[in-house]
């Protein structure tokens, strides 16, 4: 392993080969992949293929299927776009910057006994190119967005393991439902309507 943690990965291809080096592991060290993942340097060359923008919300786009171990994507950000408040389904969730900045704000999990709650903010932070964190459902719960109104972000994301569904929450309330997660592209392709769904189930 020390190889590995002392390796900068010089493309896109090389962090992705040395994530599957890494995850054929049963254990996983979170410190290691956060610092895997922020010292690749961002090149728009490597990623443009999968950056695909839709204009009316944020897209998921699978890059990597991680030997069914991790689910490896690029999300892309239109000017003001976010995420609902989400957990991420007991999965570990690595976010990094490829382009722009995003504004992630942590949120306590809300009490279950206590119904219409307002729910907690833990903290916000602004992340910036090349920049990299980490979340878990331990840590707390998270919402992701685009403050600009005149620039578009590009993120990096892992998810180990892969996970087809999550929970989003009611800021005002606590109240939470459960959402199926889709792609809009698949390792550069634009995912068929109606087939959508079904090519999820990994």
């Amino acid at each position: 392993m020390n190889q590995t943690e002392s390796h900068v990965p010089e493309s896109l291809d090389d962090l992705i080969k040395e994530l599957h080096d890494i995850f054929s592991s049963d254990k996983v060290n979170v410190e290691e992949v956060q610092t895997l993942m922020e010292s690749y340097k961002s090149d728009p060359a490597e990623w443009l293929q999968f950056a695909k923008f839709d204009k009316y919300r944020y897209t998921r786009n699978l890059v990597d299927e991680g030997n069914g171990k991790f689910n490896l994507m690029i999300l892309c950000w239109g000017e003001g776009h976010g995420s609902s408040i989400h957990d991420h389904a007991d999965s570990h969730c690595f976010l990094k910057l490829l382009q722009g900045q995003l504004k992630e704000t942590q949120f306590n999990i809300p009490d279950v006994n206590q119904k219409n709650r307002e729910m907690v903010k833990k903290w916000e932070k602004v992340f910036h190119e090349n920049q990299c964190t980490y979340i878990n459902d331990s840590i707390g719960l998270h919402r992701v967005e685009n403050v600009s109104h005149t620039e578009t972000a590009v993120s990096l994301h892992l998810y180990s393991p892969p996970f087809d569904s999550c929970h989003c929450f009611d800021e005002r309330t606590g109240y939470k439902n459960k959402v199926k997660m889709t792609f809009w592209s698949r390792f550069g392709e634009k995912t068929p309507l109606g087939i959508t769904e079904s090519k999820e189930n990994n």
